[in-house]
């Protein structure tokens, strides 16, 4: 693999933090002055003028901007305004239980996406396939949120077999995970019967029936290793996606990981974690889809081949 290819997408990579740290500081200052959050009702302007001070809020947005890109460059990523720790620190506590419920969440998806795909597009038009498509259909089209709500309505507060919300069991973490991998495993399920029936239709397929290569072996050797080709960027896409689903999930949840604590901080405009939280999310998504791009260049070189030519065009 071509080490220019291997910048460009770097490249995009930092583009893409970037903006996204940009769009964020903007949005978080427009949507509100946090000292007017922060402090109580009796505070006076005295009071609030000094918070402004204390936390730089009364420099102009573009002095606060450049401040910020240069504390980050340092690895300073600022301090909470309810605790005065550091953002970064009070992420990282987090992140161990966000990747648990992730991790989790992950092969659900690839056990109950990708094998019930396969199956679906050898048993094409049958039962098992009709099954199947009509789950699929069910998985993506119910919103991860109104499922875990009904999931908790019926293991938790009816049959009270499961426990509704918090963390430290294996119980605990069941619902979470189910619930925010099923519509990643539906998508994956869908995505991968396409794919396989496009290549079992393949003029390569017909010739290797025709000098009688068993159908088993058709499948395991021809077959699926060129359909994995755009499966492996629709499980990339898949993992952000519960990235950023996780935020709803583990609301629903009380499931206290890095979402939780997101949509705590945007609530009380504690702008450094938001903003710590936000980079953390883009980070991962953009390492996963580098991630991704490299693999597919590696499966499919015309991939980097076609890149190159646009370049050059």
């Amino acid at each position: 693999m071509k080490l220019t290819f291997v910048l460009t997408k770097l490249a995009r990579g930092a583009l893409t933090l970037l903006l996204a740290v940009t769009f964020v500081f903007i949005v978080l200052r427009a949507s509100g002055d946090p000292a007017q959050i922060m402090m109580s009702d009796e505070a006076s302007p005295d009071a609030i003028a000094r918070f402004r001070q204390r936390w730089g809020l009364d420099r102009s947005y573009l002095e606060q901007y450049l401040t910020y890109l240069s504390a980050i460059a340092q690895g300073d990523f600022g301090l909470s305004f309810r605790d005065g720790r550091p953002a970064l620190e009070l992420v990282m506590e987090r992140v161990p239980v966000t990747l648990l419920l992730g991790s989790t969440a992950f092969m659900i998806t690839l056990v109950l996406g990708i094998p019930s795909g396969i199956f679906a597009a050898l048993s094409r038009g049958k039962l098992v396939d009709q099954l199947t498509m009509s789950a699929t259909i069910f998985g993506h089209s119910v919103p991860n949120f109104f499922l875990g709500i009904i999931l908790i309505l019926v293991f938790s507060m009816t049959l009270r077999w499961l426990p509704s919300s918090g963390t430290g069991t294996i119980w605990h973490l069941l619902m979470p995970a189910i619930t925010l991998g099923t519509g990643a495993a539906a998508t994956i399920a869908r995505f991968t019967r396409s794919s396989v029936l496009d290549v079992l239709h393949q003029p390569f397929m017909r010739t290797a029936k025709a000098k009688g290569i068993p159908y088993d072996r058709r499948v395991l050797r021809h077959a699926l290793p060129n359909a994995a080709i755009p499966v492996v960027t629709v499980v990339g896409m898949r993992i952000g996606g519960l990235i950023g689903g996780a935020v709803t999930i583990e609301t629903v949840f009380a499931w206290p990981g890095v979402g939780l604590l997101l949509v705590n901080s945007v609530n009380q405009r504690d702008l450094a974690v938001v903003q710590a939280v936000v980079l953390l999310i883009a980070l991962t998504m953009v390492v996963v889809n580098l991630c991704v791009d490299l693999a597919y260049g590696w499966l499919d070189p015309r991939i980097e081949l076609h890149n190159k030519r646009a370049v050059k065009a």
